[in-house]
């Protein structure tokens, strides 16, 4: 239960931040004695963050249409037959992220007066982190759950009370924008972390101001916040004329694409979850991601046309450019083709992978990542870039959808893809808004995104239907795995655009209600 296992979240000190693991020593509020104390329990916050990479990629892609599962658990939610026991709804990973963030805001001030060497400006960038993993679980929450219990207190002593009802989506997301505000209010939001440790990751793999204000970014698009979300977005794209700082900056360069990727960490990064194979760290996706039949997560029918699409595109403008070396554009770096290796043949090709997470960007099978440890990006530059877009969008004018197009046109152009050619004066809302999602589904194939978008596009219908219908039209054409029918049914009514209670919780917790599609037997 994830309330009581809040209690029970153990940690041990580390030699490195990728090597923290569990041990069976309680964070009770007689651990908190020193920095290192402090410095254990955040890392494991971005343990837990990796432990739940596998739940986020298939919450965040099976129901959108662009990859399918294998996996007979993952098939009950991409075909919207998940029920309350359905293991896939559970929810407990993410609230050891919240846990974690928990115990770091109410005990690591206290550290200081334990710690002659526990300044204040290390204790503040260490709240700037937890309260951006607090703020982050609970937004990847909403976006799957709608409302969910919001615990904003330590649970480690035995008098704690977890019995916690639901709260409403409103009041978590004024939670996470106020849990973003303090912790840029410290001042101690990093801009980048100086490489201690030889291995140059910390500035992607923990948590900047960068990423700080990519969230706030994302859940002001979210609630619908457009002025908020283009505000947050410019502070990471406003870039002043001479800034040499170590910020994020887009790639521009089609060549250099899989390098975001290969070997990770790129400049265009802002956060991303980081293994280590010399630390022992890896991820499993090289079974969720091969080039075999047995993979647990393919591209759909109708990722693979808009792939081949693409791709054909991409190849006459990047041959012009002097790059026809087979793998410029990003459909040929992101997918594998394992009975086709060359332009010529691609486009007759059956067989596709997802090669991002498992090649090295050459079109080679036998040049595949020689260990499981490819890195799982939650920010980078481009998502900032198309949710400033699609809040241009959605703010409405000439100016703004000028703006918009020009930096859906930026990506196109990484992409080896011809600009778009939109009168904004003669288009409407839909046409700009189906332009951004179309960038997003492209450039972030198997990011766990593509549900979230739909999603994110069905929620702005006003009450004439047009983006609902498109919305459940979209999923319907990409699921390949059960019927028409079926889903239509279920998504016409808006609750099934969640996930349920897990039983598991509804079972200990007297105050938790289901979410109203599942209150009855589906």
């Amino acid at each position: 239960m994830v309330f009581a296992g809040l209690m029970g979240l153990t940690l041990t000190s580390c030699n490195g931040w990728l090597d923290i693991l569990p041990n069976n020593e309680q964070v009770t509020d007689n651990y908190w004695k020193s920095k290192e104390d402090v410095e254990a329990v955040v890392a494991s916050g971005y343990y837990y963050m990796r432990q739940a990479v596998p739940t986020m990629i298939v919450w965040g892609e099976v129901r959108g249409g662009t990859l399918y599962s294998t996996n007979t658990n993952h098939a009950y939610l991409q075909n919207f037959n998940v029920t309350p026991s359905s293991s896939i709804c559970a929810y407990s990973s993410i609230y050891k992220v919240i846990g974690m963030a928990n115990s770091v805001l109410k005990y690591a001030p206290s550290v200081m007066t334990e710690d002659e060497t526990y300044y204040e400006s290390v204790m503040k960038s260490h709240l700037c982190e937890a309260l951006f993993m607090r703020a982050w679980s609970y937004l990847l929450l909403v976006k799957n759950f709608r409302d969910v219990p919001l615990v904003v207190e330590a649970f480690v002593n035995d008098d704690a009370d977890y019995m916690t009802p639901k709260s409403k989506e409103a009041d978590i997301i004024a939670q996470i924008k106020q849990d973003v505000k303090d912790a840029l209010a410290t001042g101690a939001a990093k801009d980048v972390y100086e490489d201690t440790d030889g291995y140059g990751w910390q500035s992607k793999g923990r948590v900047t101001k960068w990423a700080l204000y990519a969230l706030m970014a994302d859940v002001c698009l979210w609630n619908h916040d457009y002025d908020e979300a283009i505000q947050y977005c410019n502070y990471i794209l406003d870039i002043p004329a001479g800034d040499t700082s170590f910020r994020p900056r887009f790639i521009q360069n089609p060549a250099q694409w899989y390098e975001i990727f290969y070997p990770g960490n790129s400049n265009e990064s802002i956060f991303e979850l980081n293994w280590e194979q010399n630390l022992a760290q890896t991820n499993g996706f090289g079974s969720w991601f091969t080039v075999s039949s047995a993979s647990t997560l393919k591209y759909t029918d109708y990722a693979r046309d808009r792939i081949i699409s693409e791709t054909a595109a991409a190849a006459v403008n990047a041959t012009a450019m002097g790059l026809d070396d087979g793998r410029v554009g990003r459909m040929l770096f992101a997918s594998f083709v394992t009975d086709a290796i060359n332009q010529s043949s691609y486009a007759t090709a059956n067989n596709f992978c997802v090669w991002k997470y498992k090649g090295t960007d050459v079109v080679d099978i036998g040049n595949t990542r020689p260990s499981e440890d490819a890195n799982f990006i939650l920010y980078r530059v481009p998502d900032v870039m198309l949710m400033k877009a699609e809040a241009l969008v959605m703010k409405g004018g000439a100016e703004a959808w000028t703006t918009a197009l020009d930096l859906i046109n930026q990506i196109r152009s990484r992409a080896c893809l011809d600009a778009l050619t939109i009168n904004v004066a003669e288009s409407d809302e839909k046409e700009m808004l189906d332009a951004v999602m179309n960038e997003w589904d492209m450039e972030f194939l198997a990011e766990g995104k593509r549900w979230y978008n739909l999603l994110r596009y069905g929620r702005y219908d006003t009450g004439d239907g047009i983006y609902k219908n498109e919305f459940i039209n979209q999923v319907i054409e990409g699921n390949q795995t059960t019927k028409d029918e079926w889903i239509k049914s279920v998504l016409q009514d808006e609750n099934a655009w969640y996930m349920p209670i897990p039983y598991s919780e509804i079972s200990v917790n007297p105050l938790l209600e289901q979410n109203p599609y599942y209150s009855t037997s589906k």
